[in-house]
């Protein structure tokens, strides 16, 4: 079994949700399960597609978090580049020093 030793963290507009969940639900092989978080967001490079964001600064995102194996990890961002190659998502990826289930 790979070591679950990374978190990565995946932050998009709402409108790209369907197709990150997509990308990760065909590589079973990376990614073992995923949570997906609605959050609002802000930066200066963002495109506030809705006049509703505009007014309010910020715009509805989605953030999806995967505890898996750095080089799994590594391999879906280099996916998603070549795929998508959108400056709206936007990733990190941190150290995860434990990972297991209370059973």
């Amino acid at each position: 079994m790979k070591s679950l030793d990374c978190c990565l963290t995946l932050v998009c507009h709402k409108s790209l949700e369907e197709r990150l969940v997509d990308h990760m639900l065909e590589h079973p092989e990376w990614v073992q399960g995923f949570t997906v978080t609605r959050v609002e967001g802000h930066s200066r490079k963002e495109k506030l597609p809705s006049v509703l964001e505009q007014v309010r600064g910020r715009s509805q995102r989605i953030e999806i978090r995967s505890v898996m194996n750095l080089a799994d990890a590594q391999a879906l961002i280099a996916h998603l580049r070549a795929a998508e190659q959108n400056p709206e998502i936007a990733y990190w990826i941190t150290p995860v020093t434990e990972f297991g289930r209370l059973l």
